[in-house]
């Protein structure tokens, strides 16, 4: 008899955990962009030459980024 009950709250437990589901991450509005991260060596390596396409100053070898290419100088073009 005290299996039965044993396994008569297992049961009911069991579909109470069943009802309660995890519930779904907010969203997020603003879209978070990850920091790139390099070692000192794969930055040296990766250096862009003058005159290669580039996004920011940390990109060329000249660290000077200017109308999305490297440059030798730091005066706009």
């Amino acid at each position: 008899m005290v299996h039965l009950k044993l396994l008569a709250l297992l049961m009911v437990c069991l579909l109470l955990l069943k009802q309660v589901g995890p519930s779904p991450l907010p969203q997020q509005s603003s879209v978070q962009r990850r920091v790139r991260r390099m070692t000192p060596f794969w930055r040296g390596v990766s250096l862009r030459p003058i005159g290669a396409s580039c996004r920011d100053d940390s990109e060329c070898i000249t660290r000077l980024c200017r109308k999305k290419h490297c440059s030798l100088n730091g005066t706009q073009e």
